[in-house]
């Protein structure tokens, strides 16, 4: 994924040589989210959730571009939905809202140029960096609970995990030209997280005694939420010291959206040594 990144910035710099069509895009993406991590293990997208986003692009020239993002959406996952028995068992489930801003560098395979006949359209490659807030929750008795401050893993007061965490964004898309002004673009974009408790999942299950000393009934009651399955797994699960995540990877996610931009700049055409002409 570095190594994606680092090319992907390599081909951007091989680029400010071509002539500029320069200028900024501003414009706005909806689509759906998806999350991977202890509660999809599988890599389901049975549990989408939506994603809207704001976003100002600014154009060096026909190949790379630099835009600035603001998203918010929802990610949720249920072991309900998975095919391990194992994890039916554990009967975890969670959602979660994602406030994200983000600095992304694009590169454009094809020339392209807004408003122009041939050069209208091009797929591309991003990449780049963000930081979000997050914030799991639980469905308990018909109401969500958030997860955090009920230390479910057996965290100490005051050692929770922290709700802001950093990502390295990587992914393509295709846009489109449909006049000088607008620009139609489609693209997914994933995420690799430096969190693993994006579900509230991670590591073991812990003293159900102690925790219900510290953090009371509720933080016992979404700690360990499993159920028999009759003739698979006869006994809850969550005693303490067993599996209830993994912590050797961290969790990710995902977006696929489709979006509008309306670009403000103009065409700039190559300084052959006799002045720098203009046109629109």
């Amino acid at each position: 994924m570095v190594k994606r990144i680092a090319l992907l910035a390599a081909l951007s710099l091989l680029a400010f040589a071509l002539p500029a069509q320069r200028g900024w895009e501003v414009g706005g993406m909806v689509g759906t989210m998806f999350y991977f991590g202890d509660l999809n293990t599988q890599v389901s997208l049975k549990s989408p959730g939506p994603y809207l986003g704001a976003l100002g692009r600014y154009n060096f020239n026909k190949r790379t571009a630099m835009r600035f993002g603001l998203n918010f959406g929802y990610l949720r996952a249920d072991d309900a939905n998975s095919r391990n028995v194992y994890e039916q068992a554990r009967n975890l489930s969670f959602r979660s809202p994602v406030i994200e801003g983000q600095a992304i560098l694009e590169f454009n395979f094809l020339p392209f140029k807004h408003g122009g006949k041939e050069d209208f359209f091009s797929p591309y490659l991003l990449g780049g960096i963000g930081v979000f807030y997050f914030n799991p929750q639980a469905e308990y008795e018909g109401e969500w609970v958030a997860l955090q401050p009920l230390g479910t893993e057996g965290q100490l007061r005051g050692e929770e995990y922290a709700k802001v965490s950093a990502s390295l964004a990587y992914g393509f898309g295709m846009k489109f030209s449909l006049n000088y002004r607008w620009t139609l673009f489609a693209e997914l974009m994933a995420r690799a997280t430096f969190t693993d408790y994006l579900d509230d999942v991670s590591t073991v299950y812990p003293d159900r005694r102690e925790l219900l000393r510290t953090r009371g009934e509720l933080a016992v009651a979404l700690s360990d939420r499993s159920v028999e399955i009759p003739g698979v797994v006869e006994a809850p699960i969550g005693e303490e010291g067993l599996q209830r995540g993994d912590s050797r990877t961290m969790d990710q996610f995902a977006g696929i959206t489709v979006g509008l931009t309306y670009f403000f700049g103009s065409l700039r055409c190559p300084d052959y040594g006799q002045g720098t002409r203009r046109s629109d």
